[in-house]
């Protein structure tokens, strides 16, 4: 990739960070399956499931959390002086979930594999994001 398309990459993803925000916070929204149904959402994701009590505490308080992370990226669409935090937090949380998968449950990685890749490619436009609203900054 030259430098030029490069440049024009960085600058598409900061000025429609907006509607990659709210795109992906929706997504990330999704997750709010888990805290309502739990064992239904941990099959859907990784084809399996956990037994008990603790296992329903623990998958619904995942389901609140991963919802609150995408309604913090819809939150941060739409507010320009809270979008760098939110998008590091943002950025914490998936690349979380991705190592927990890939270091502790690659015998899931077939059925979360979309989840994997949808969260790198996000994670990919806001770090771009956050080196070029720098780049914008500085100049």
């Amino acid at each position: 990739m030259t430098s030029s398309r490069q440049k024009r990459m960085m600058n598409w993803i900061v000025a429609n960070i907006k509607w990659i925000m709210l795109l992906s916070g929706i997504l990330t929204c999704t997750l709010f399956y888990a805290a309502i149904a739990p064992q239904a959402a941990l099959h859907s994701f990784f084809g399996d499931v956990l037994e008990g009590q603790l296992s329903e505490i623990i998958v619904r308080n995942w389901g609140a959390l991963i919802t609150l992370v995408g309604a913090m990226q819809i939150y941060g669409a739409f507010n320009p002086l809270s979008r760098s935090l939110i998008v590091i937090i943002s950025i914490v949380s998936k690349l979380t979930f991705v190592s927990l998968v890939l270091i502790y449950g690659r015998q899931y990685l077939g059925q979360a594999r979309i989840a994997v890749v949808i969260d790198l490619l996000i994670v990919g436009l806001f770090v771009v994001y956050l080196v070029g609203d720098r780049k914008k900054v500085t100049t």
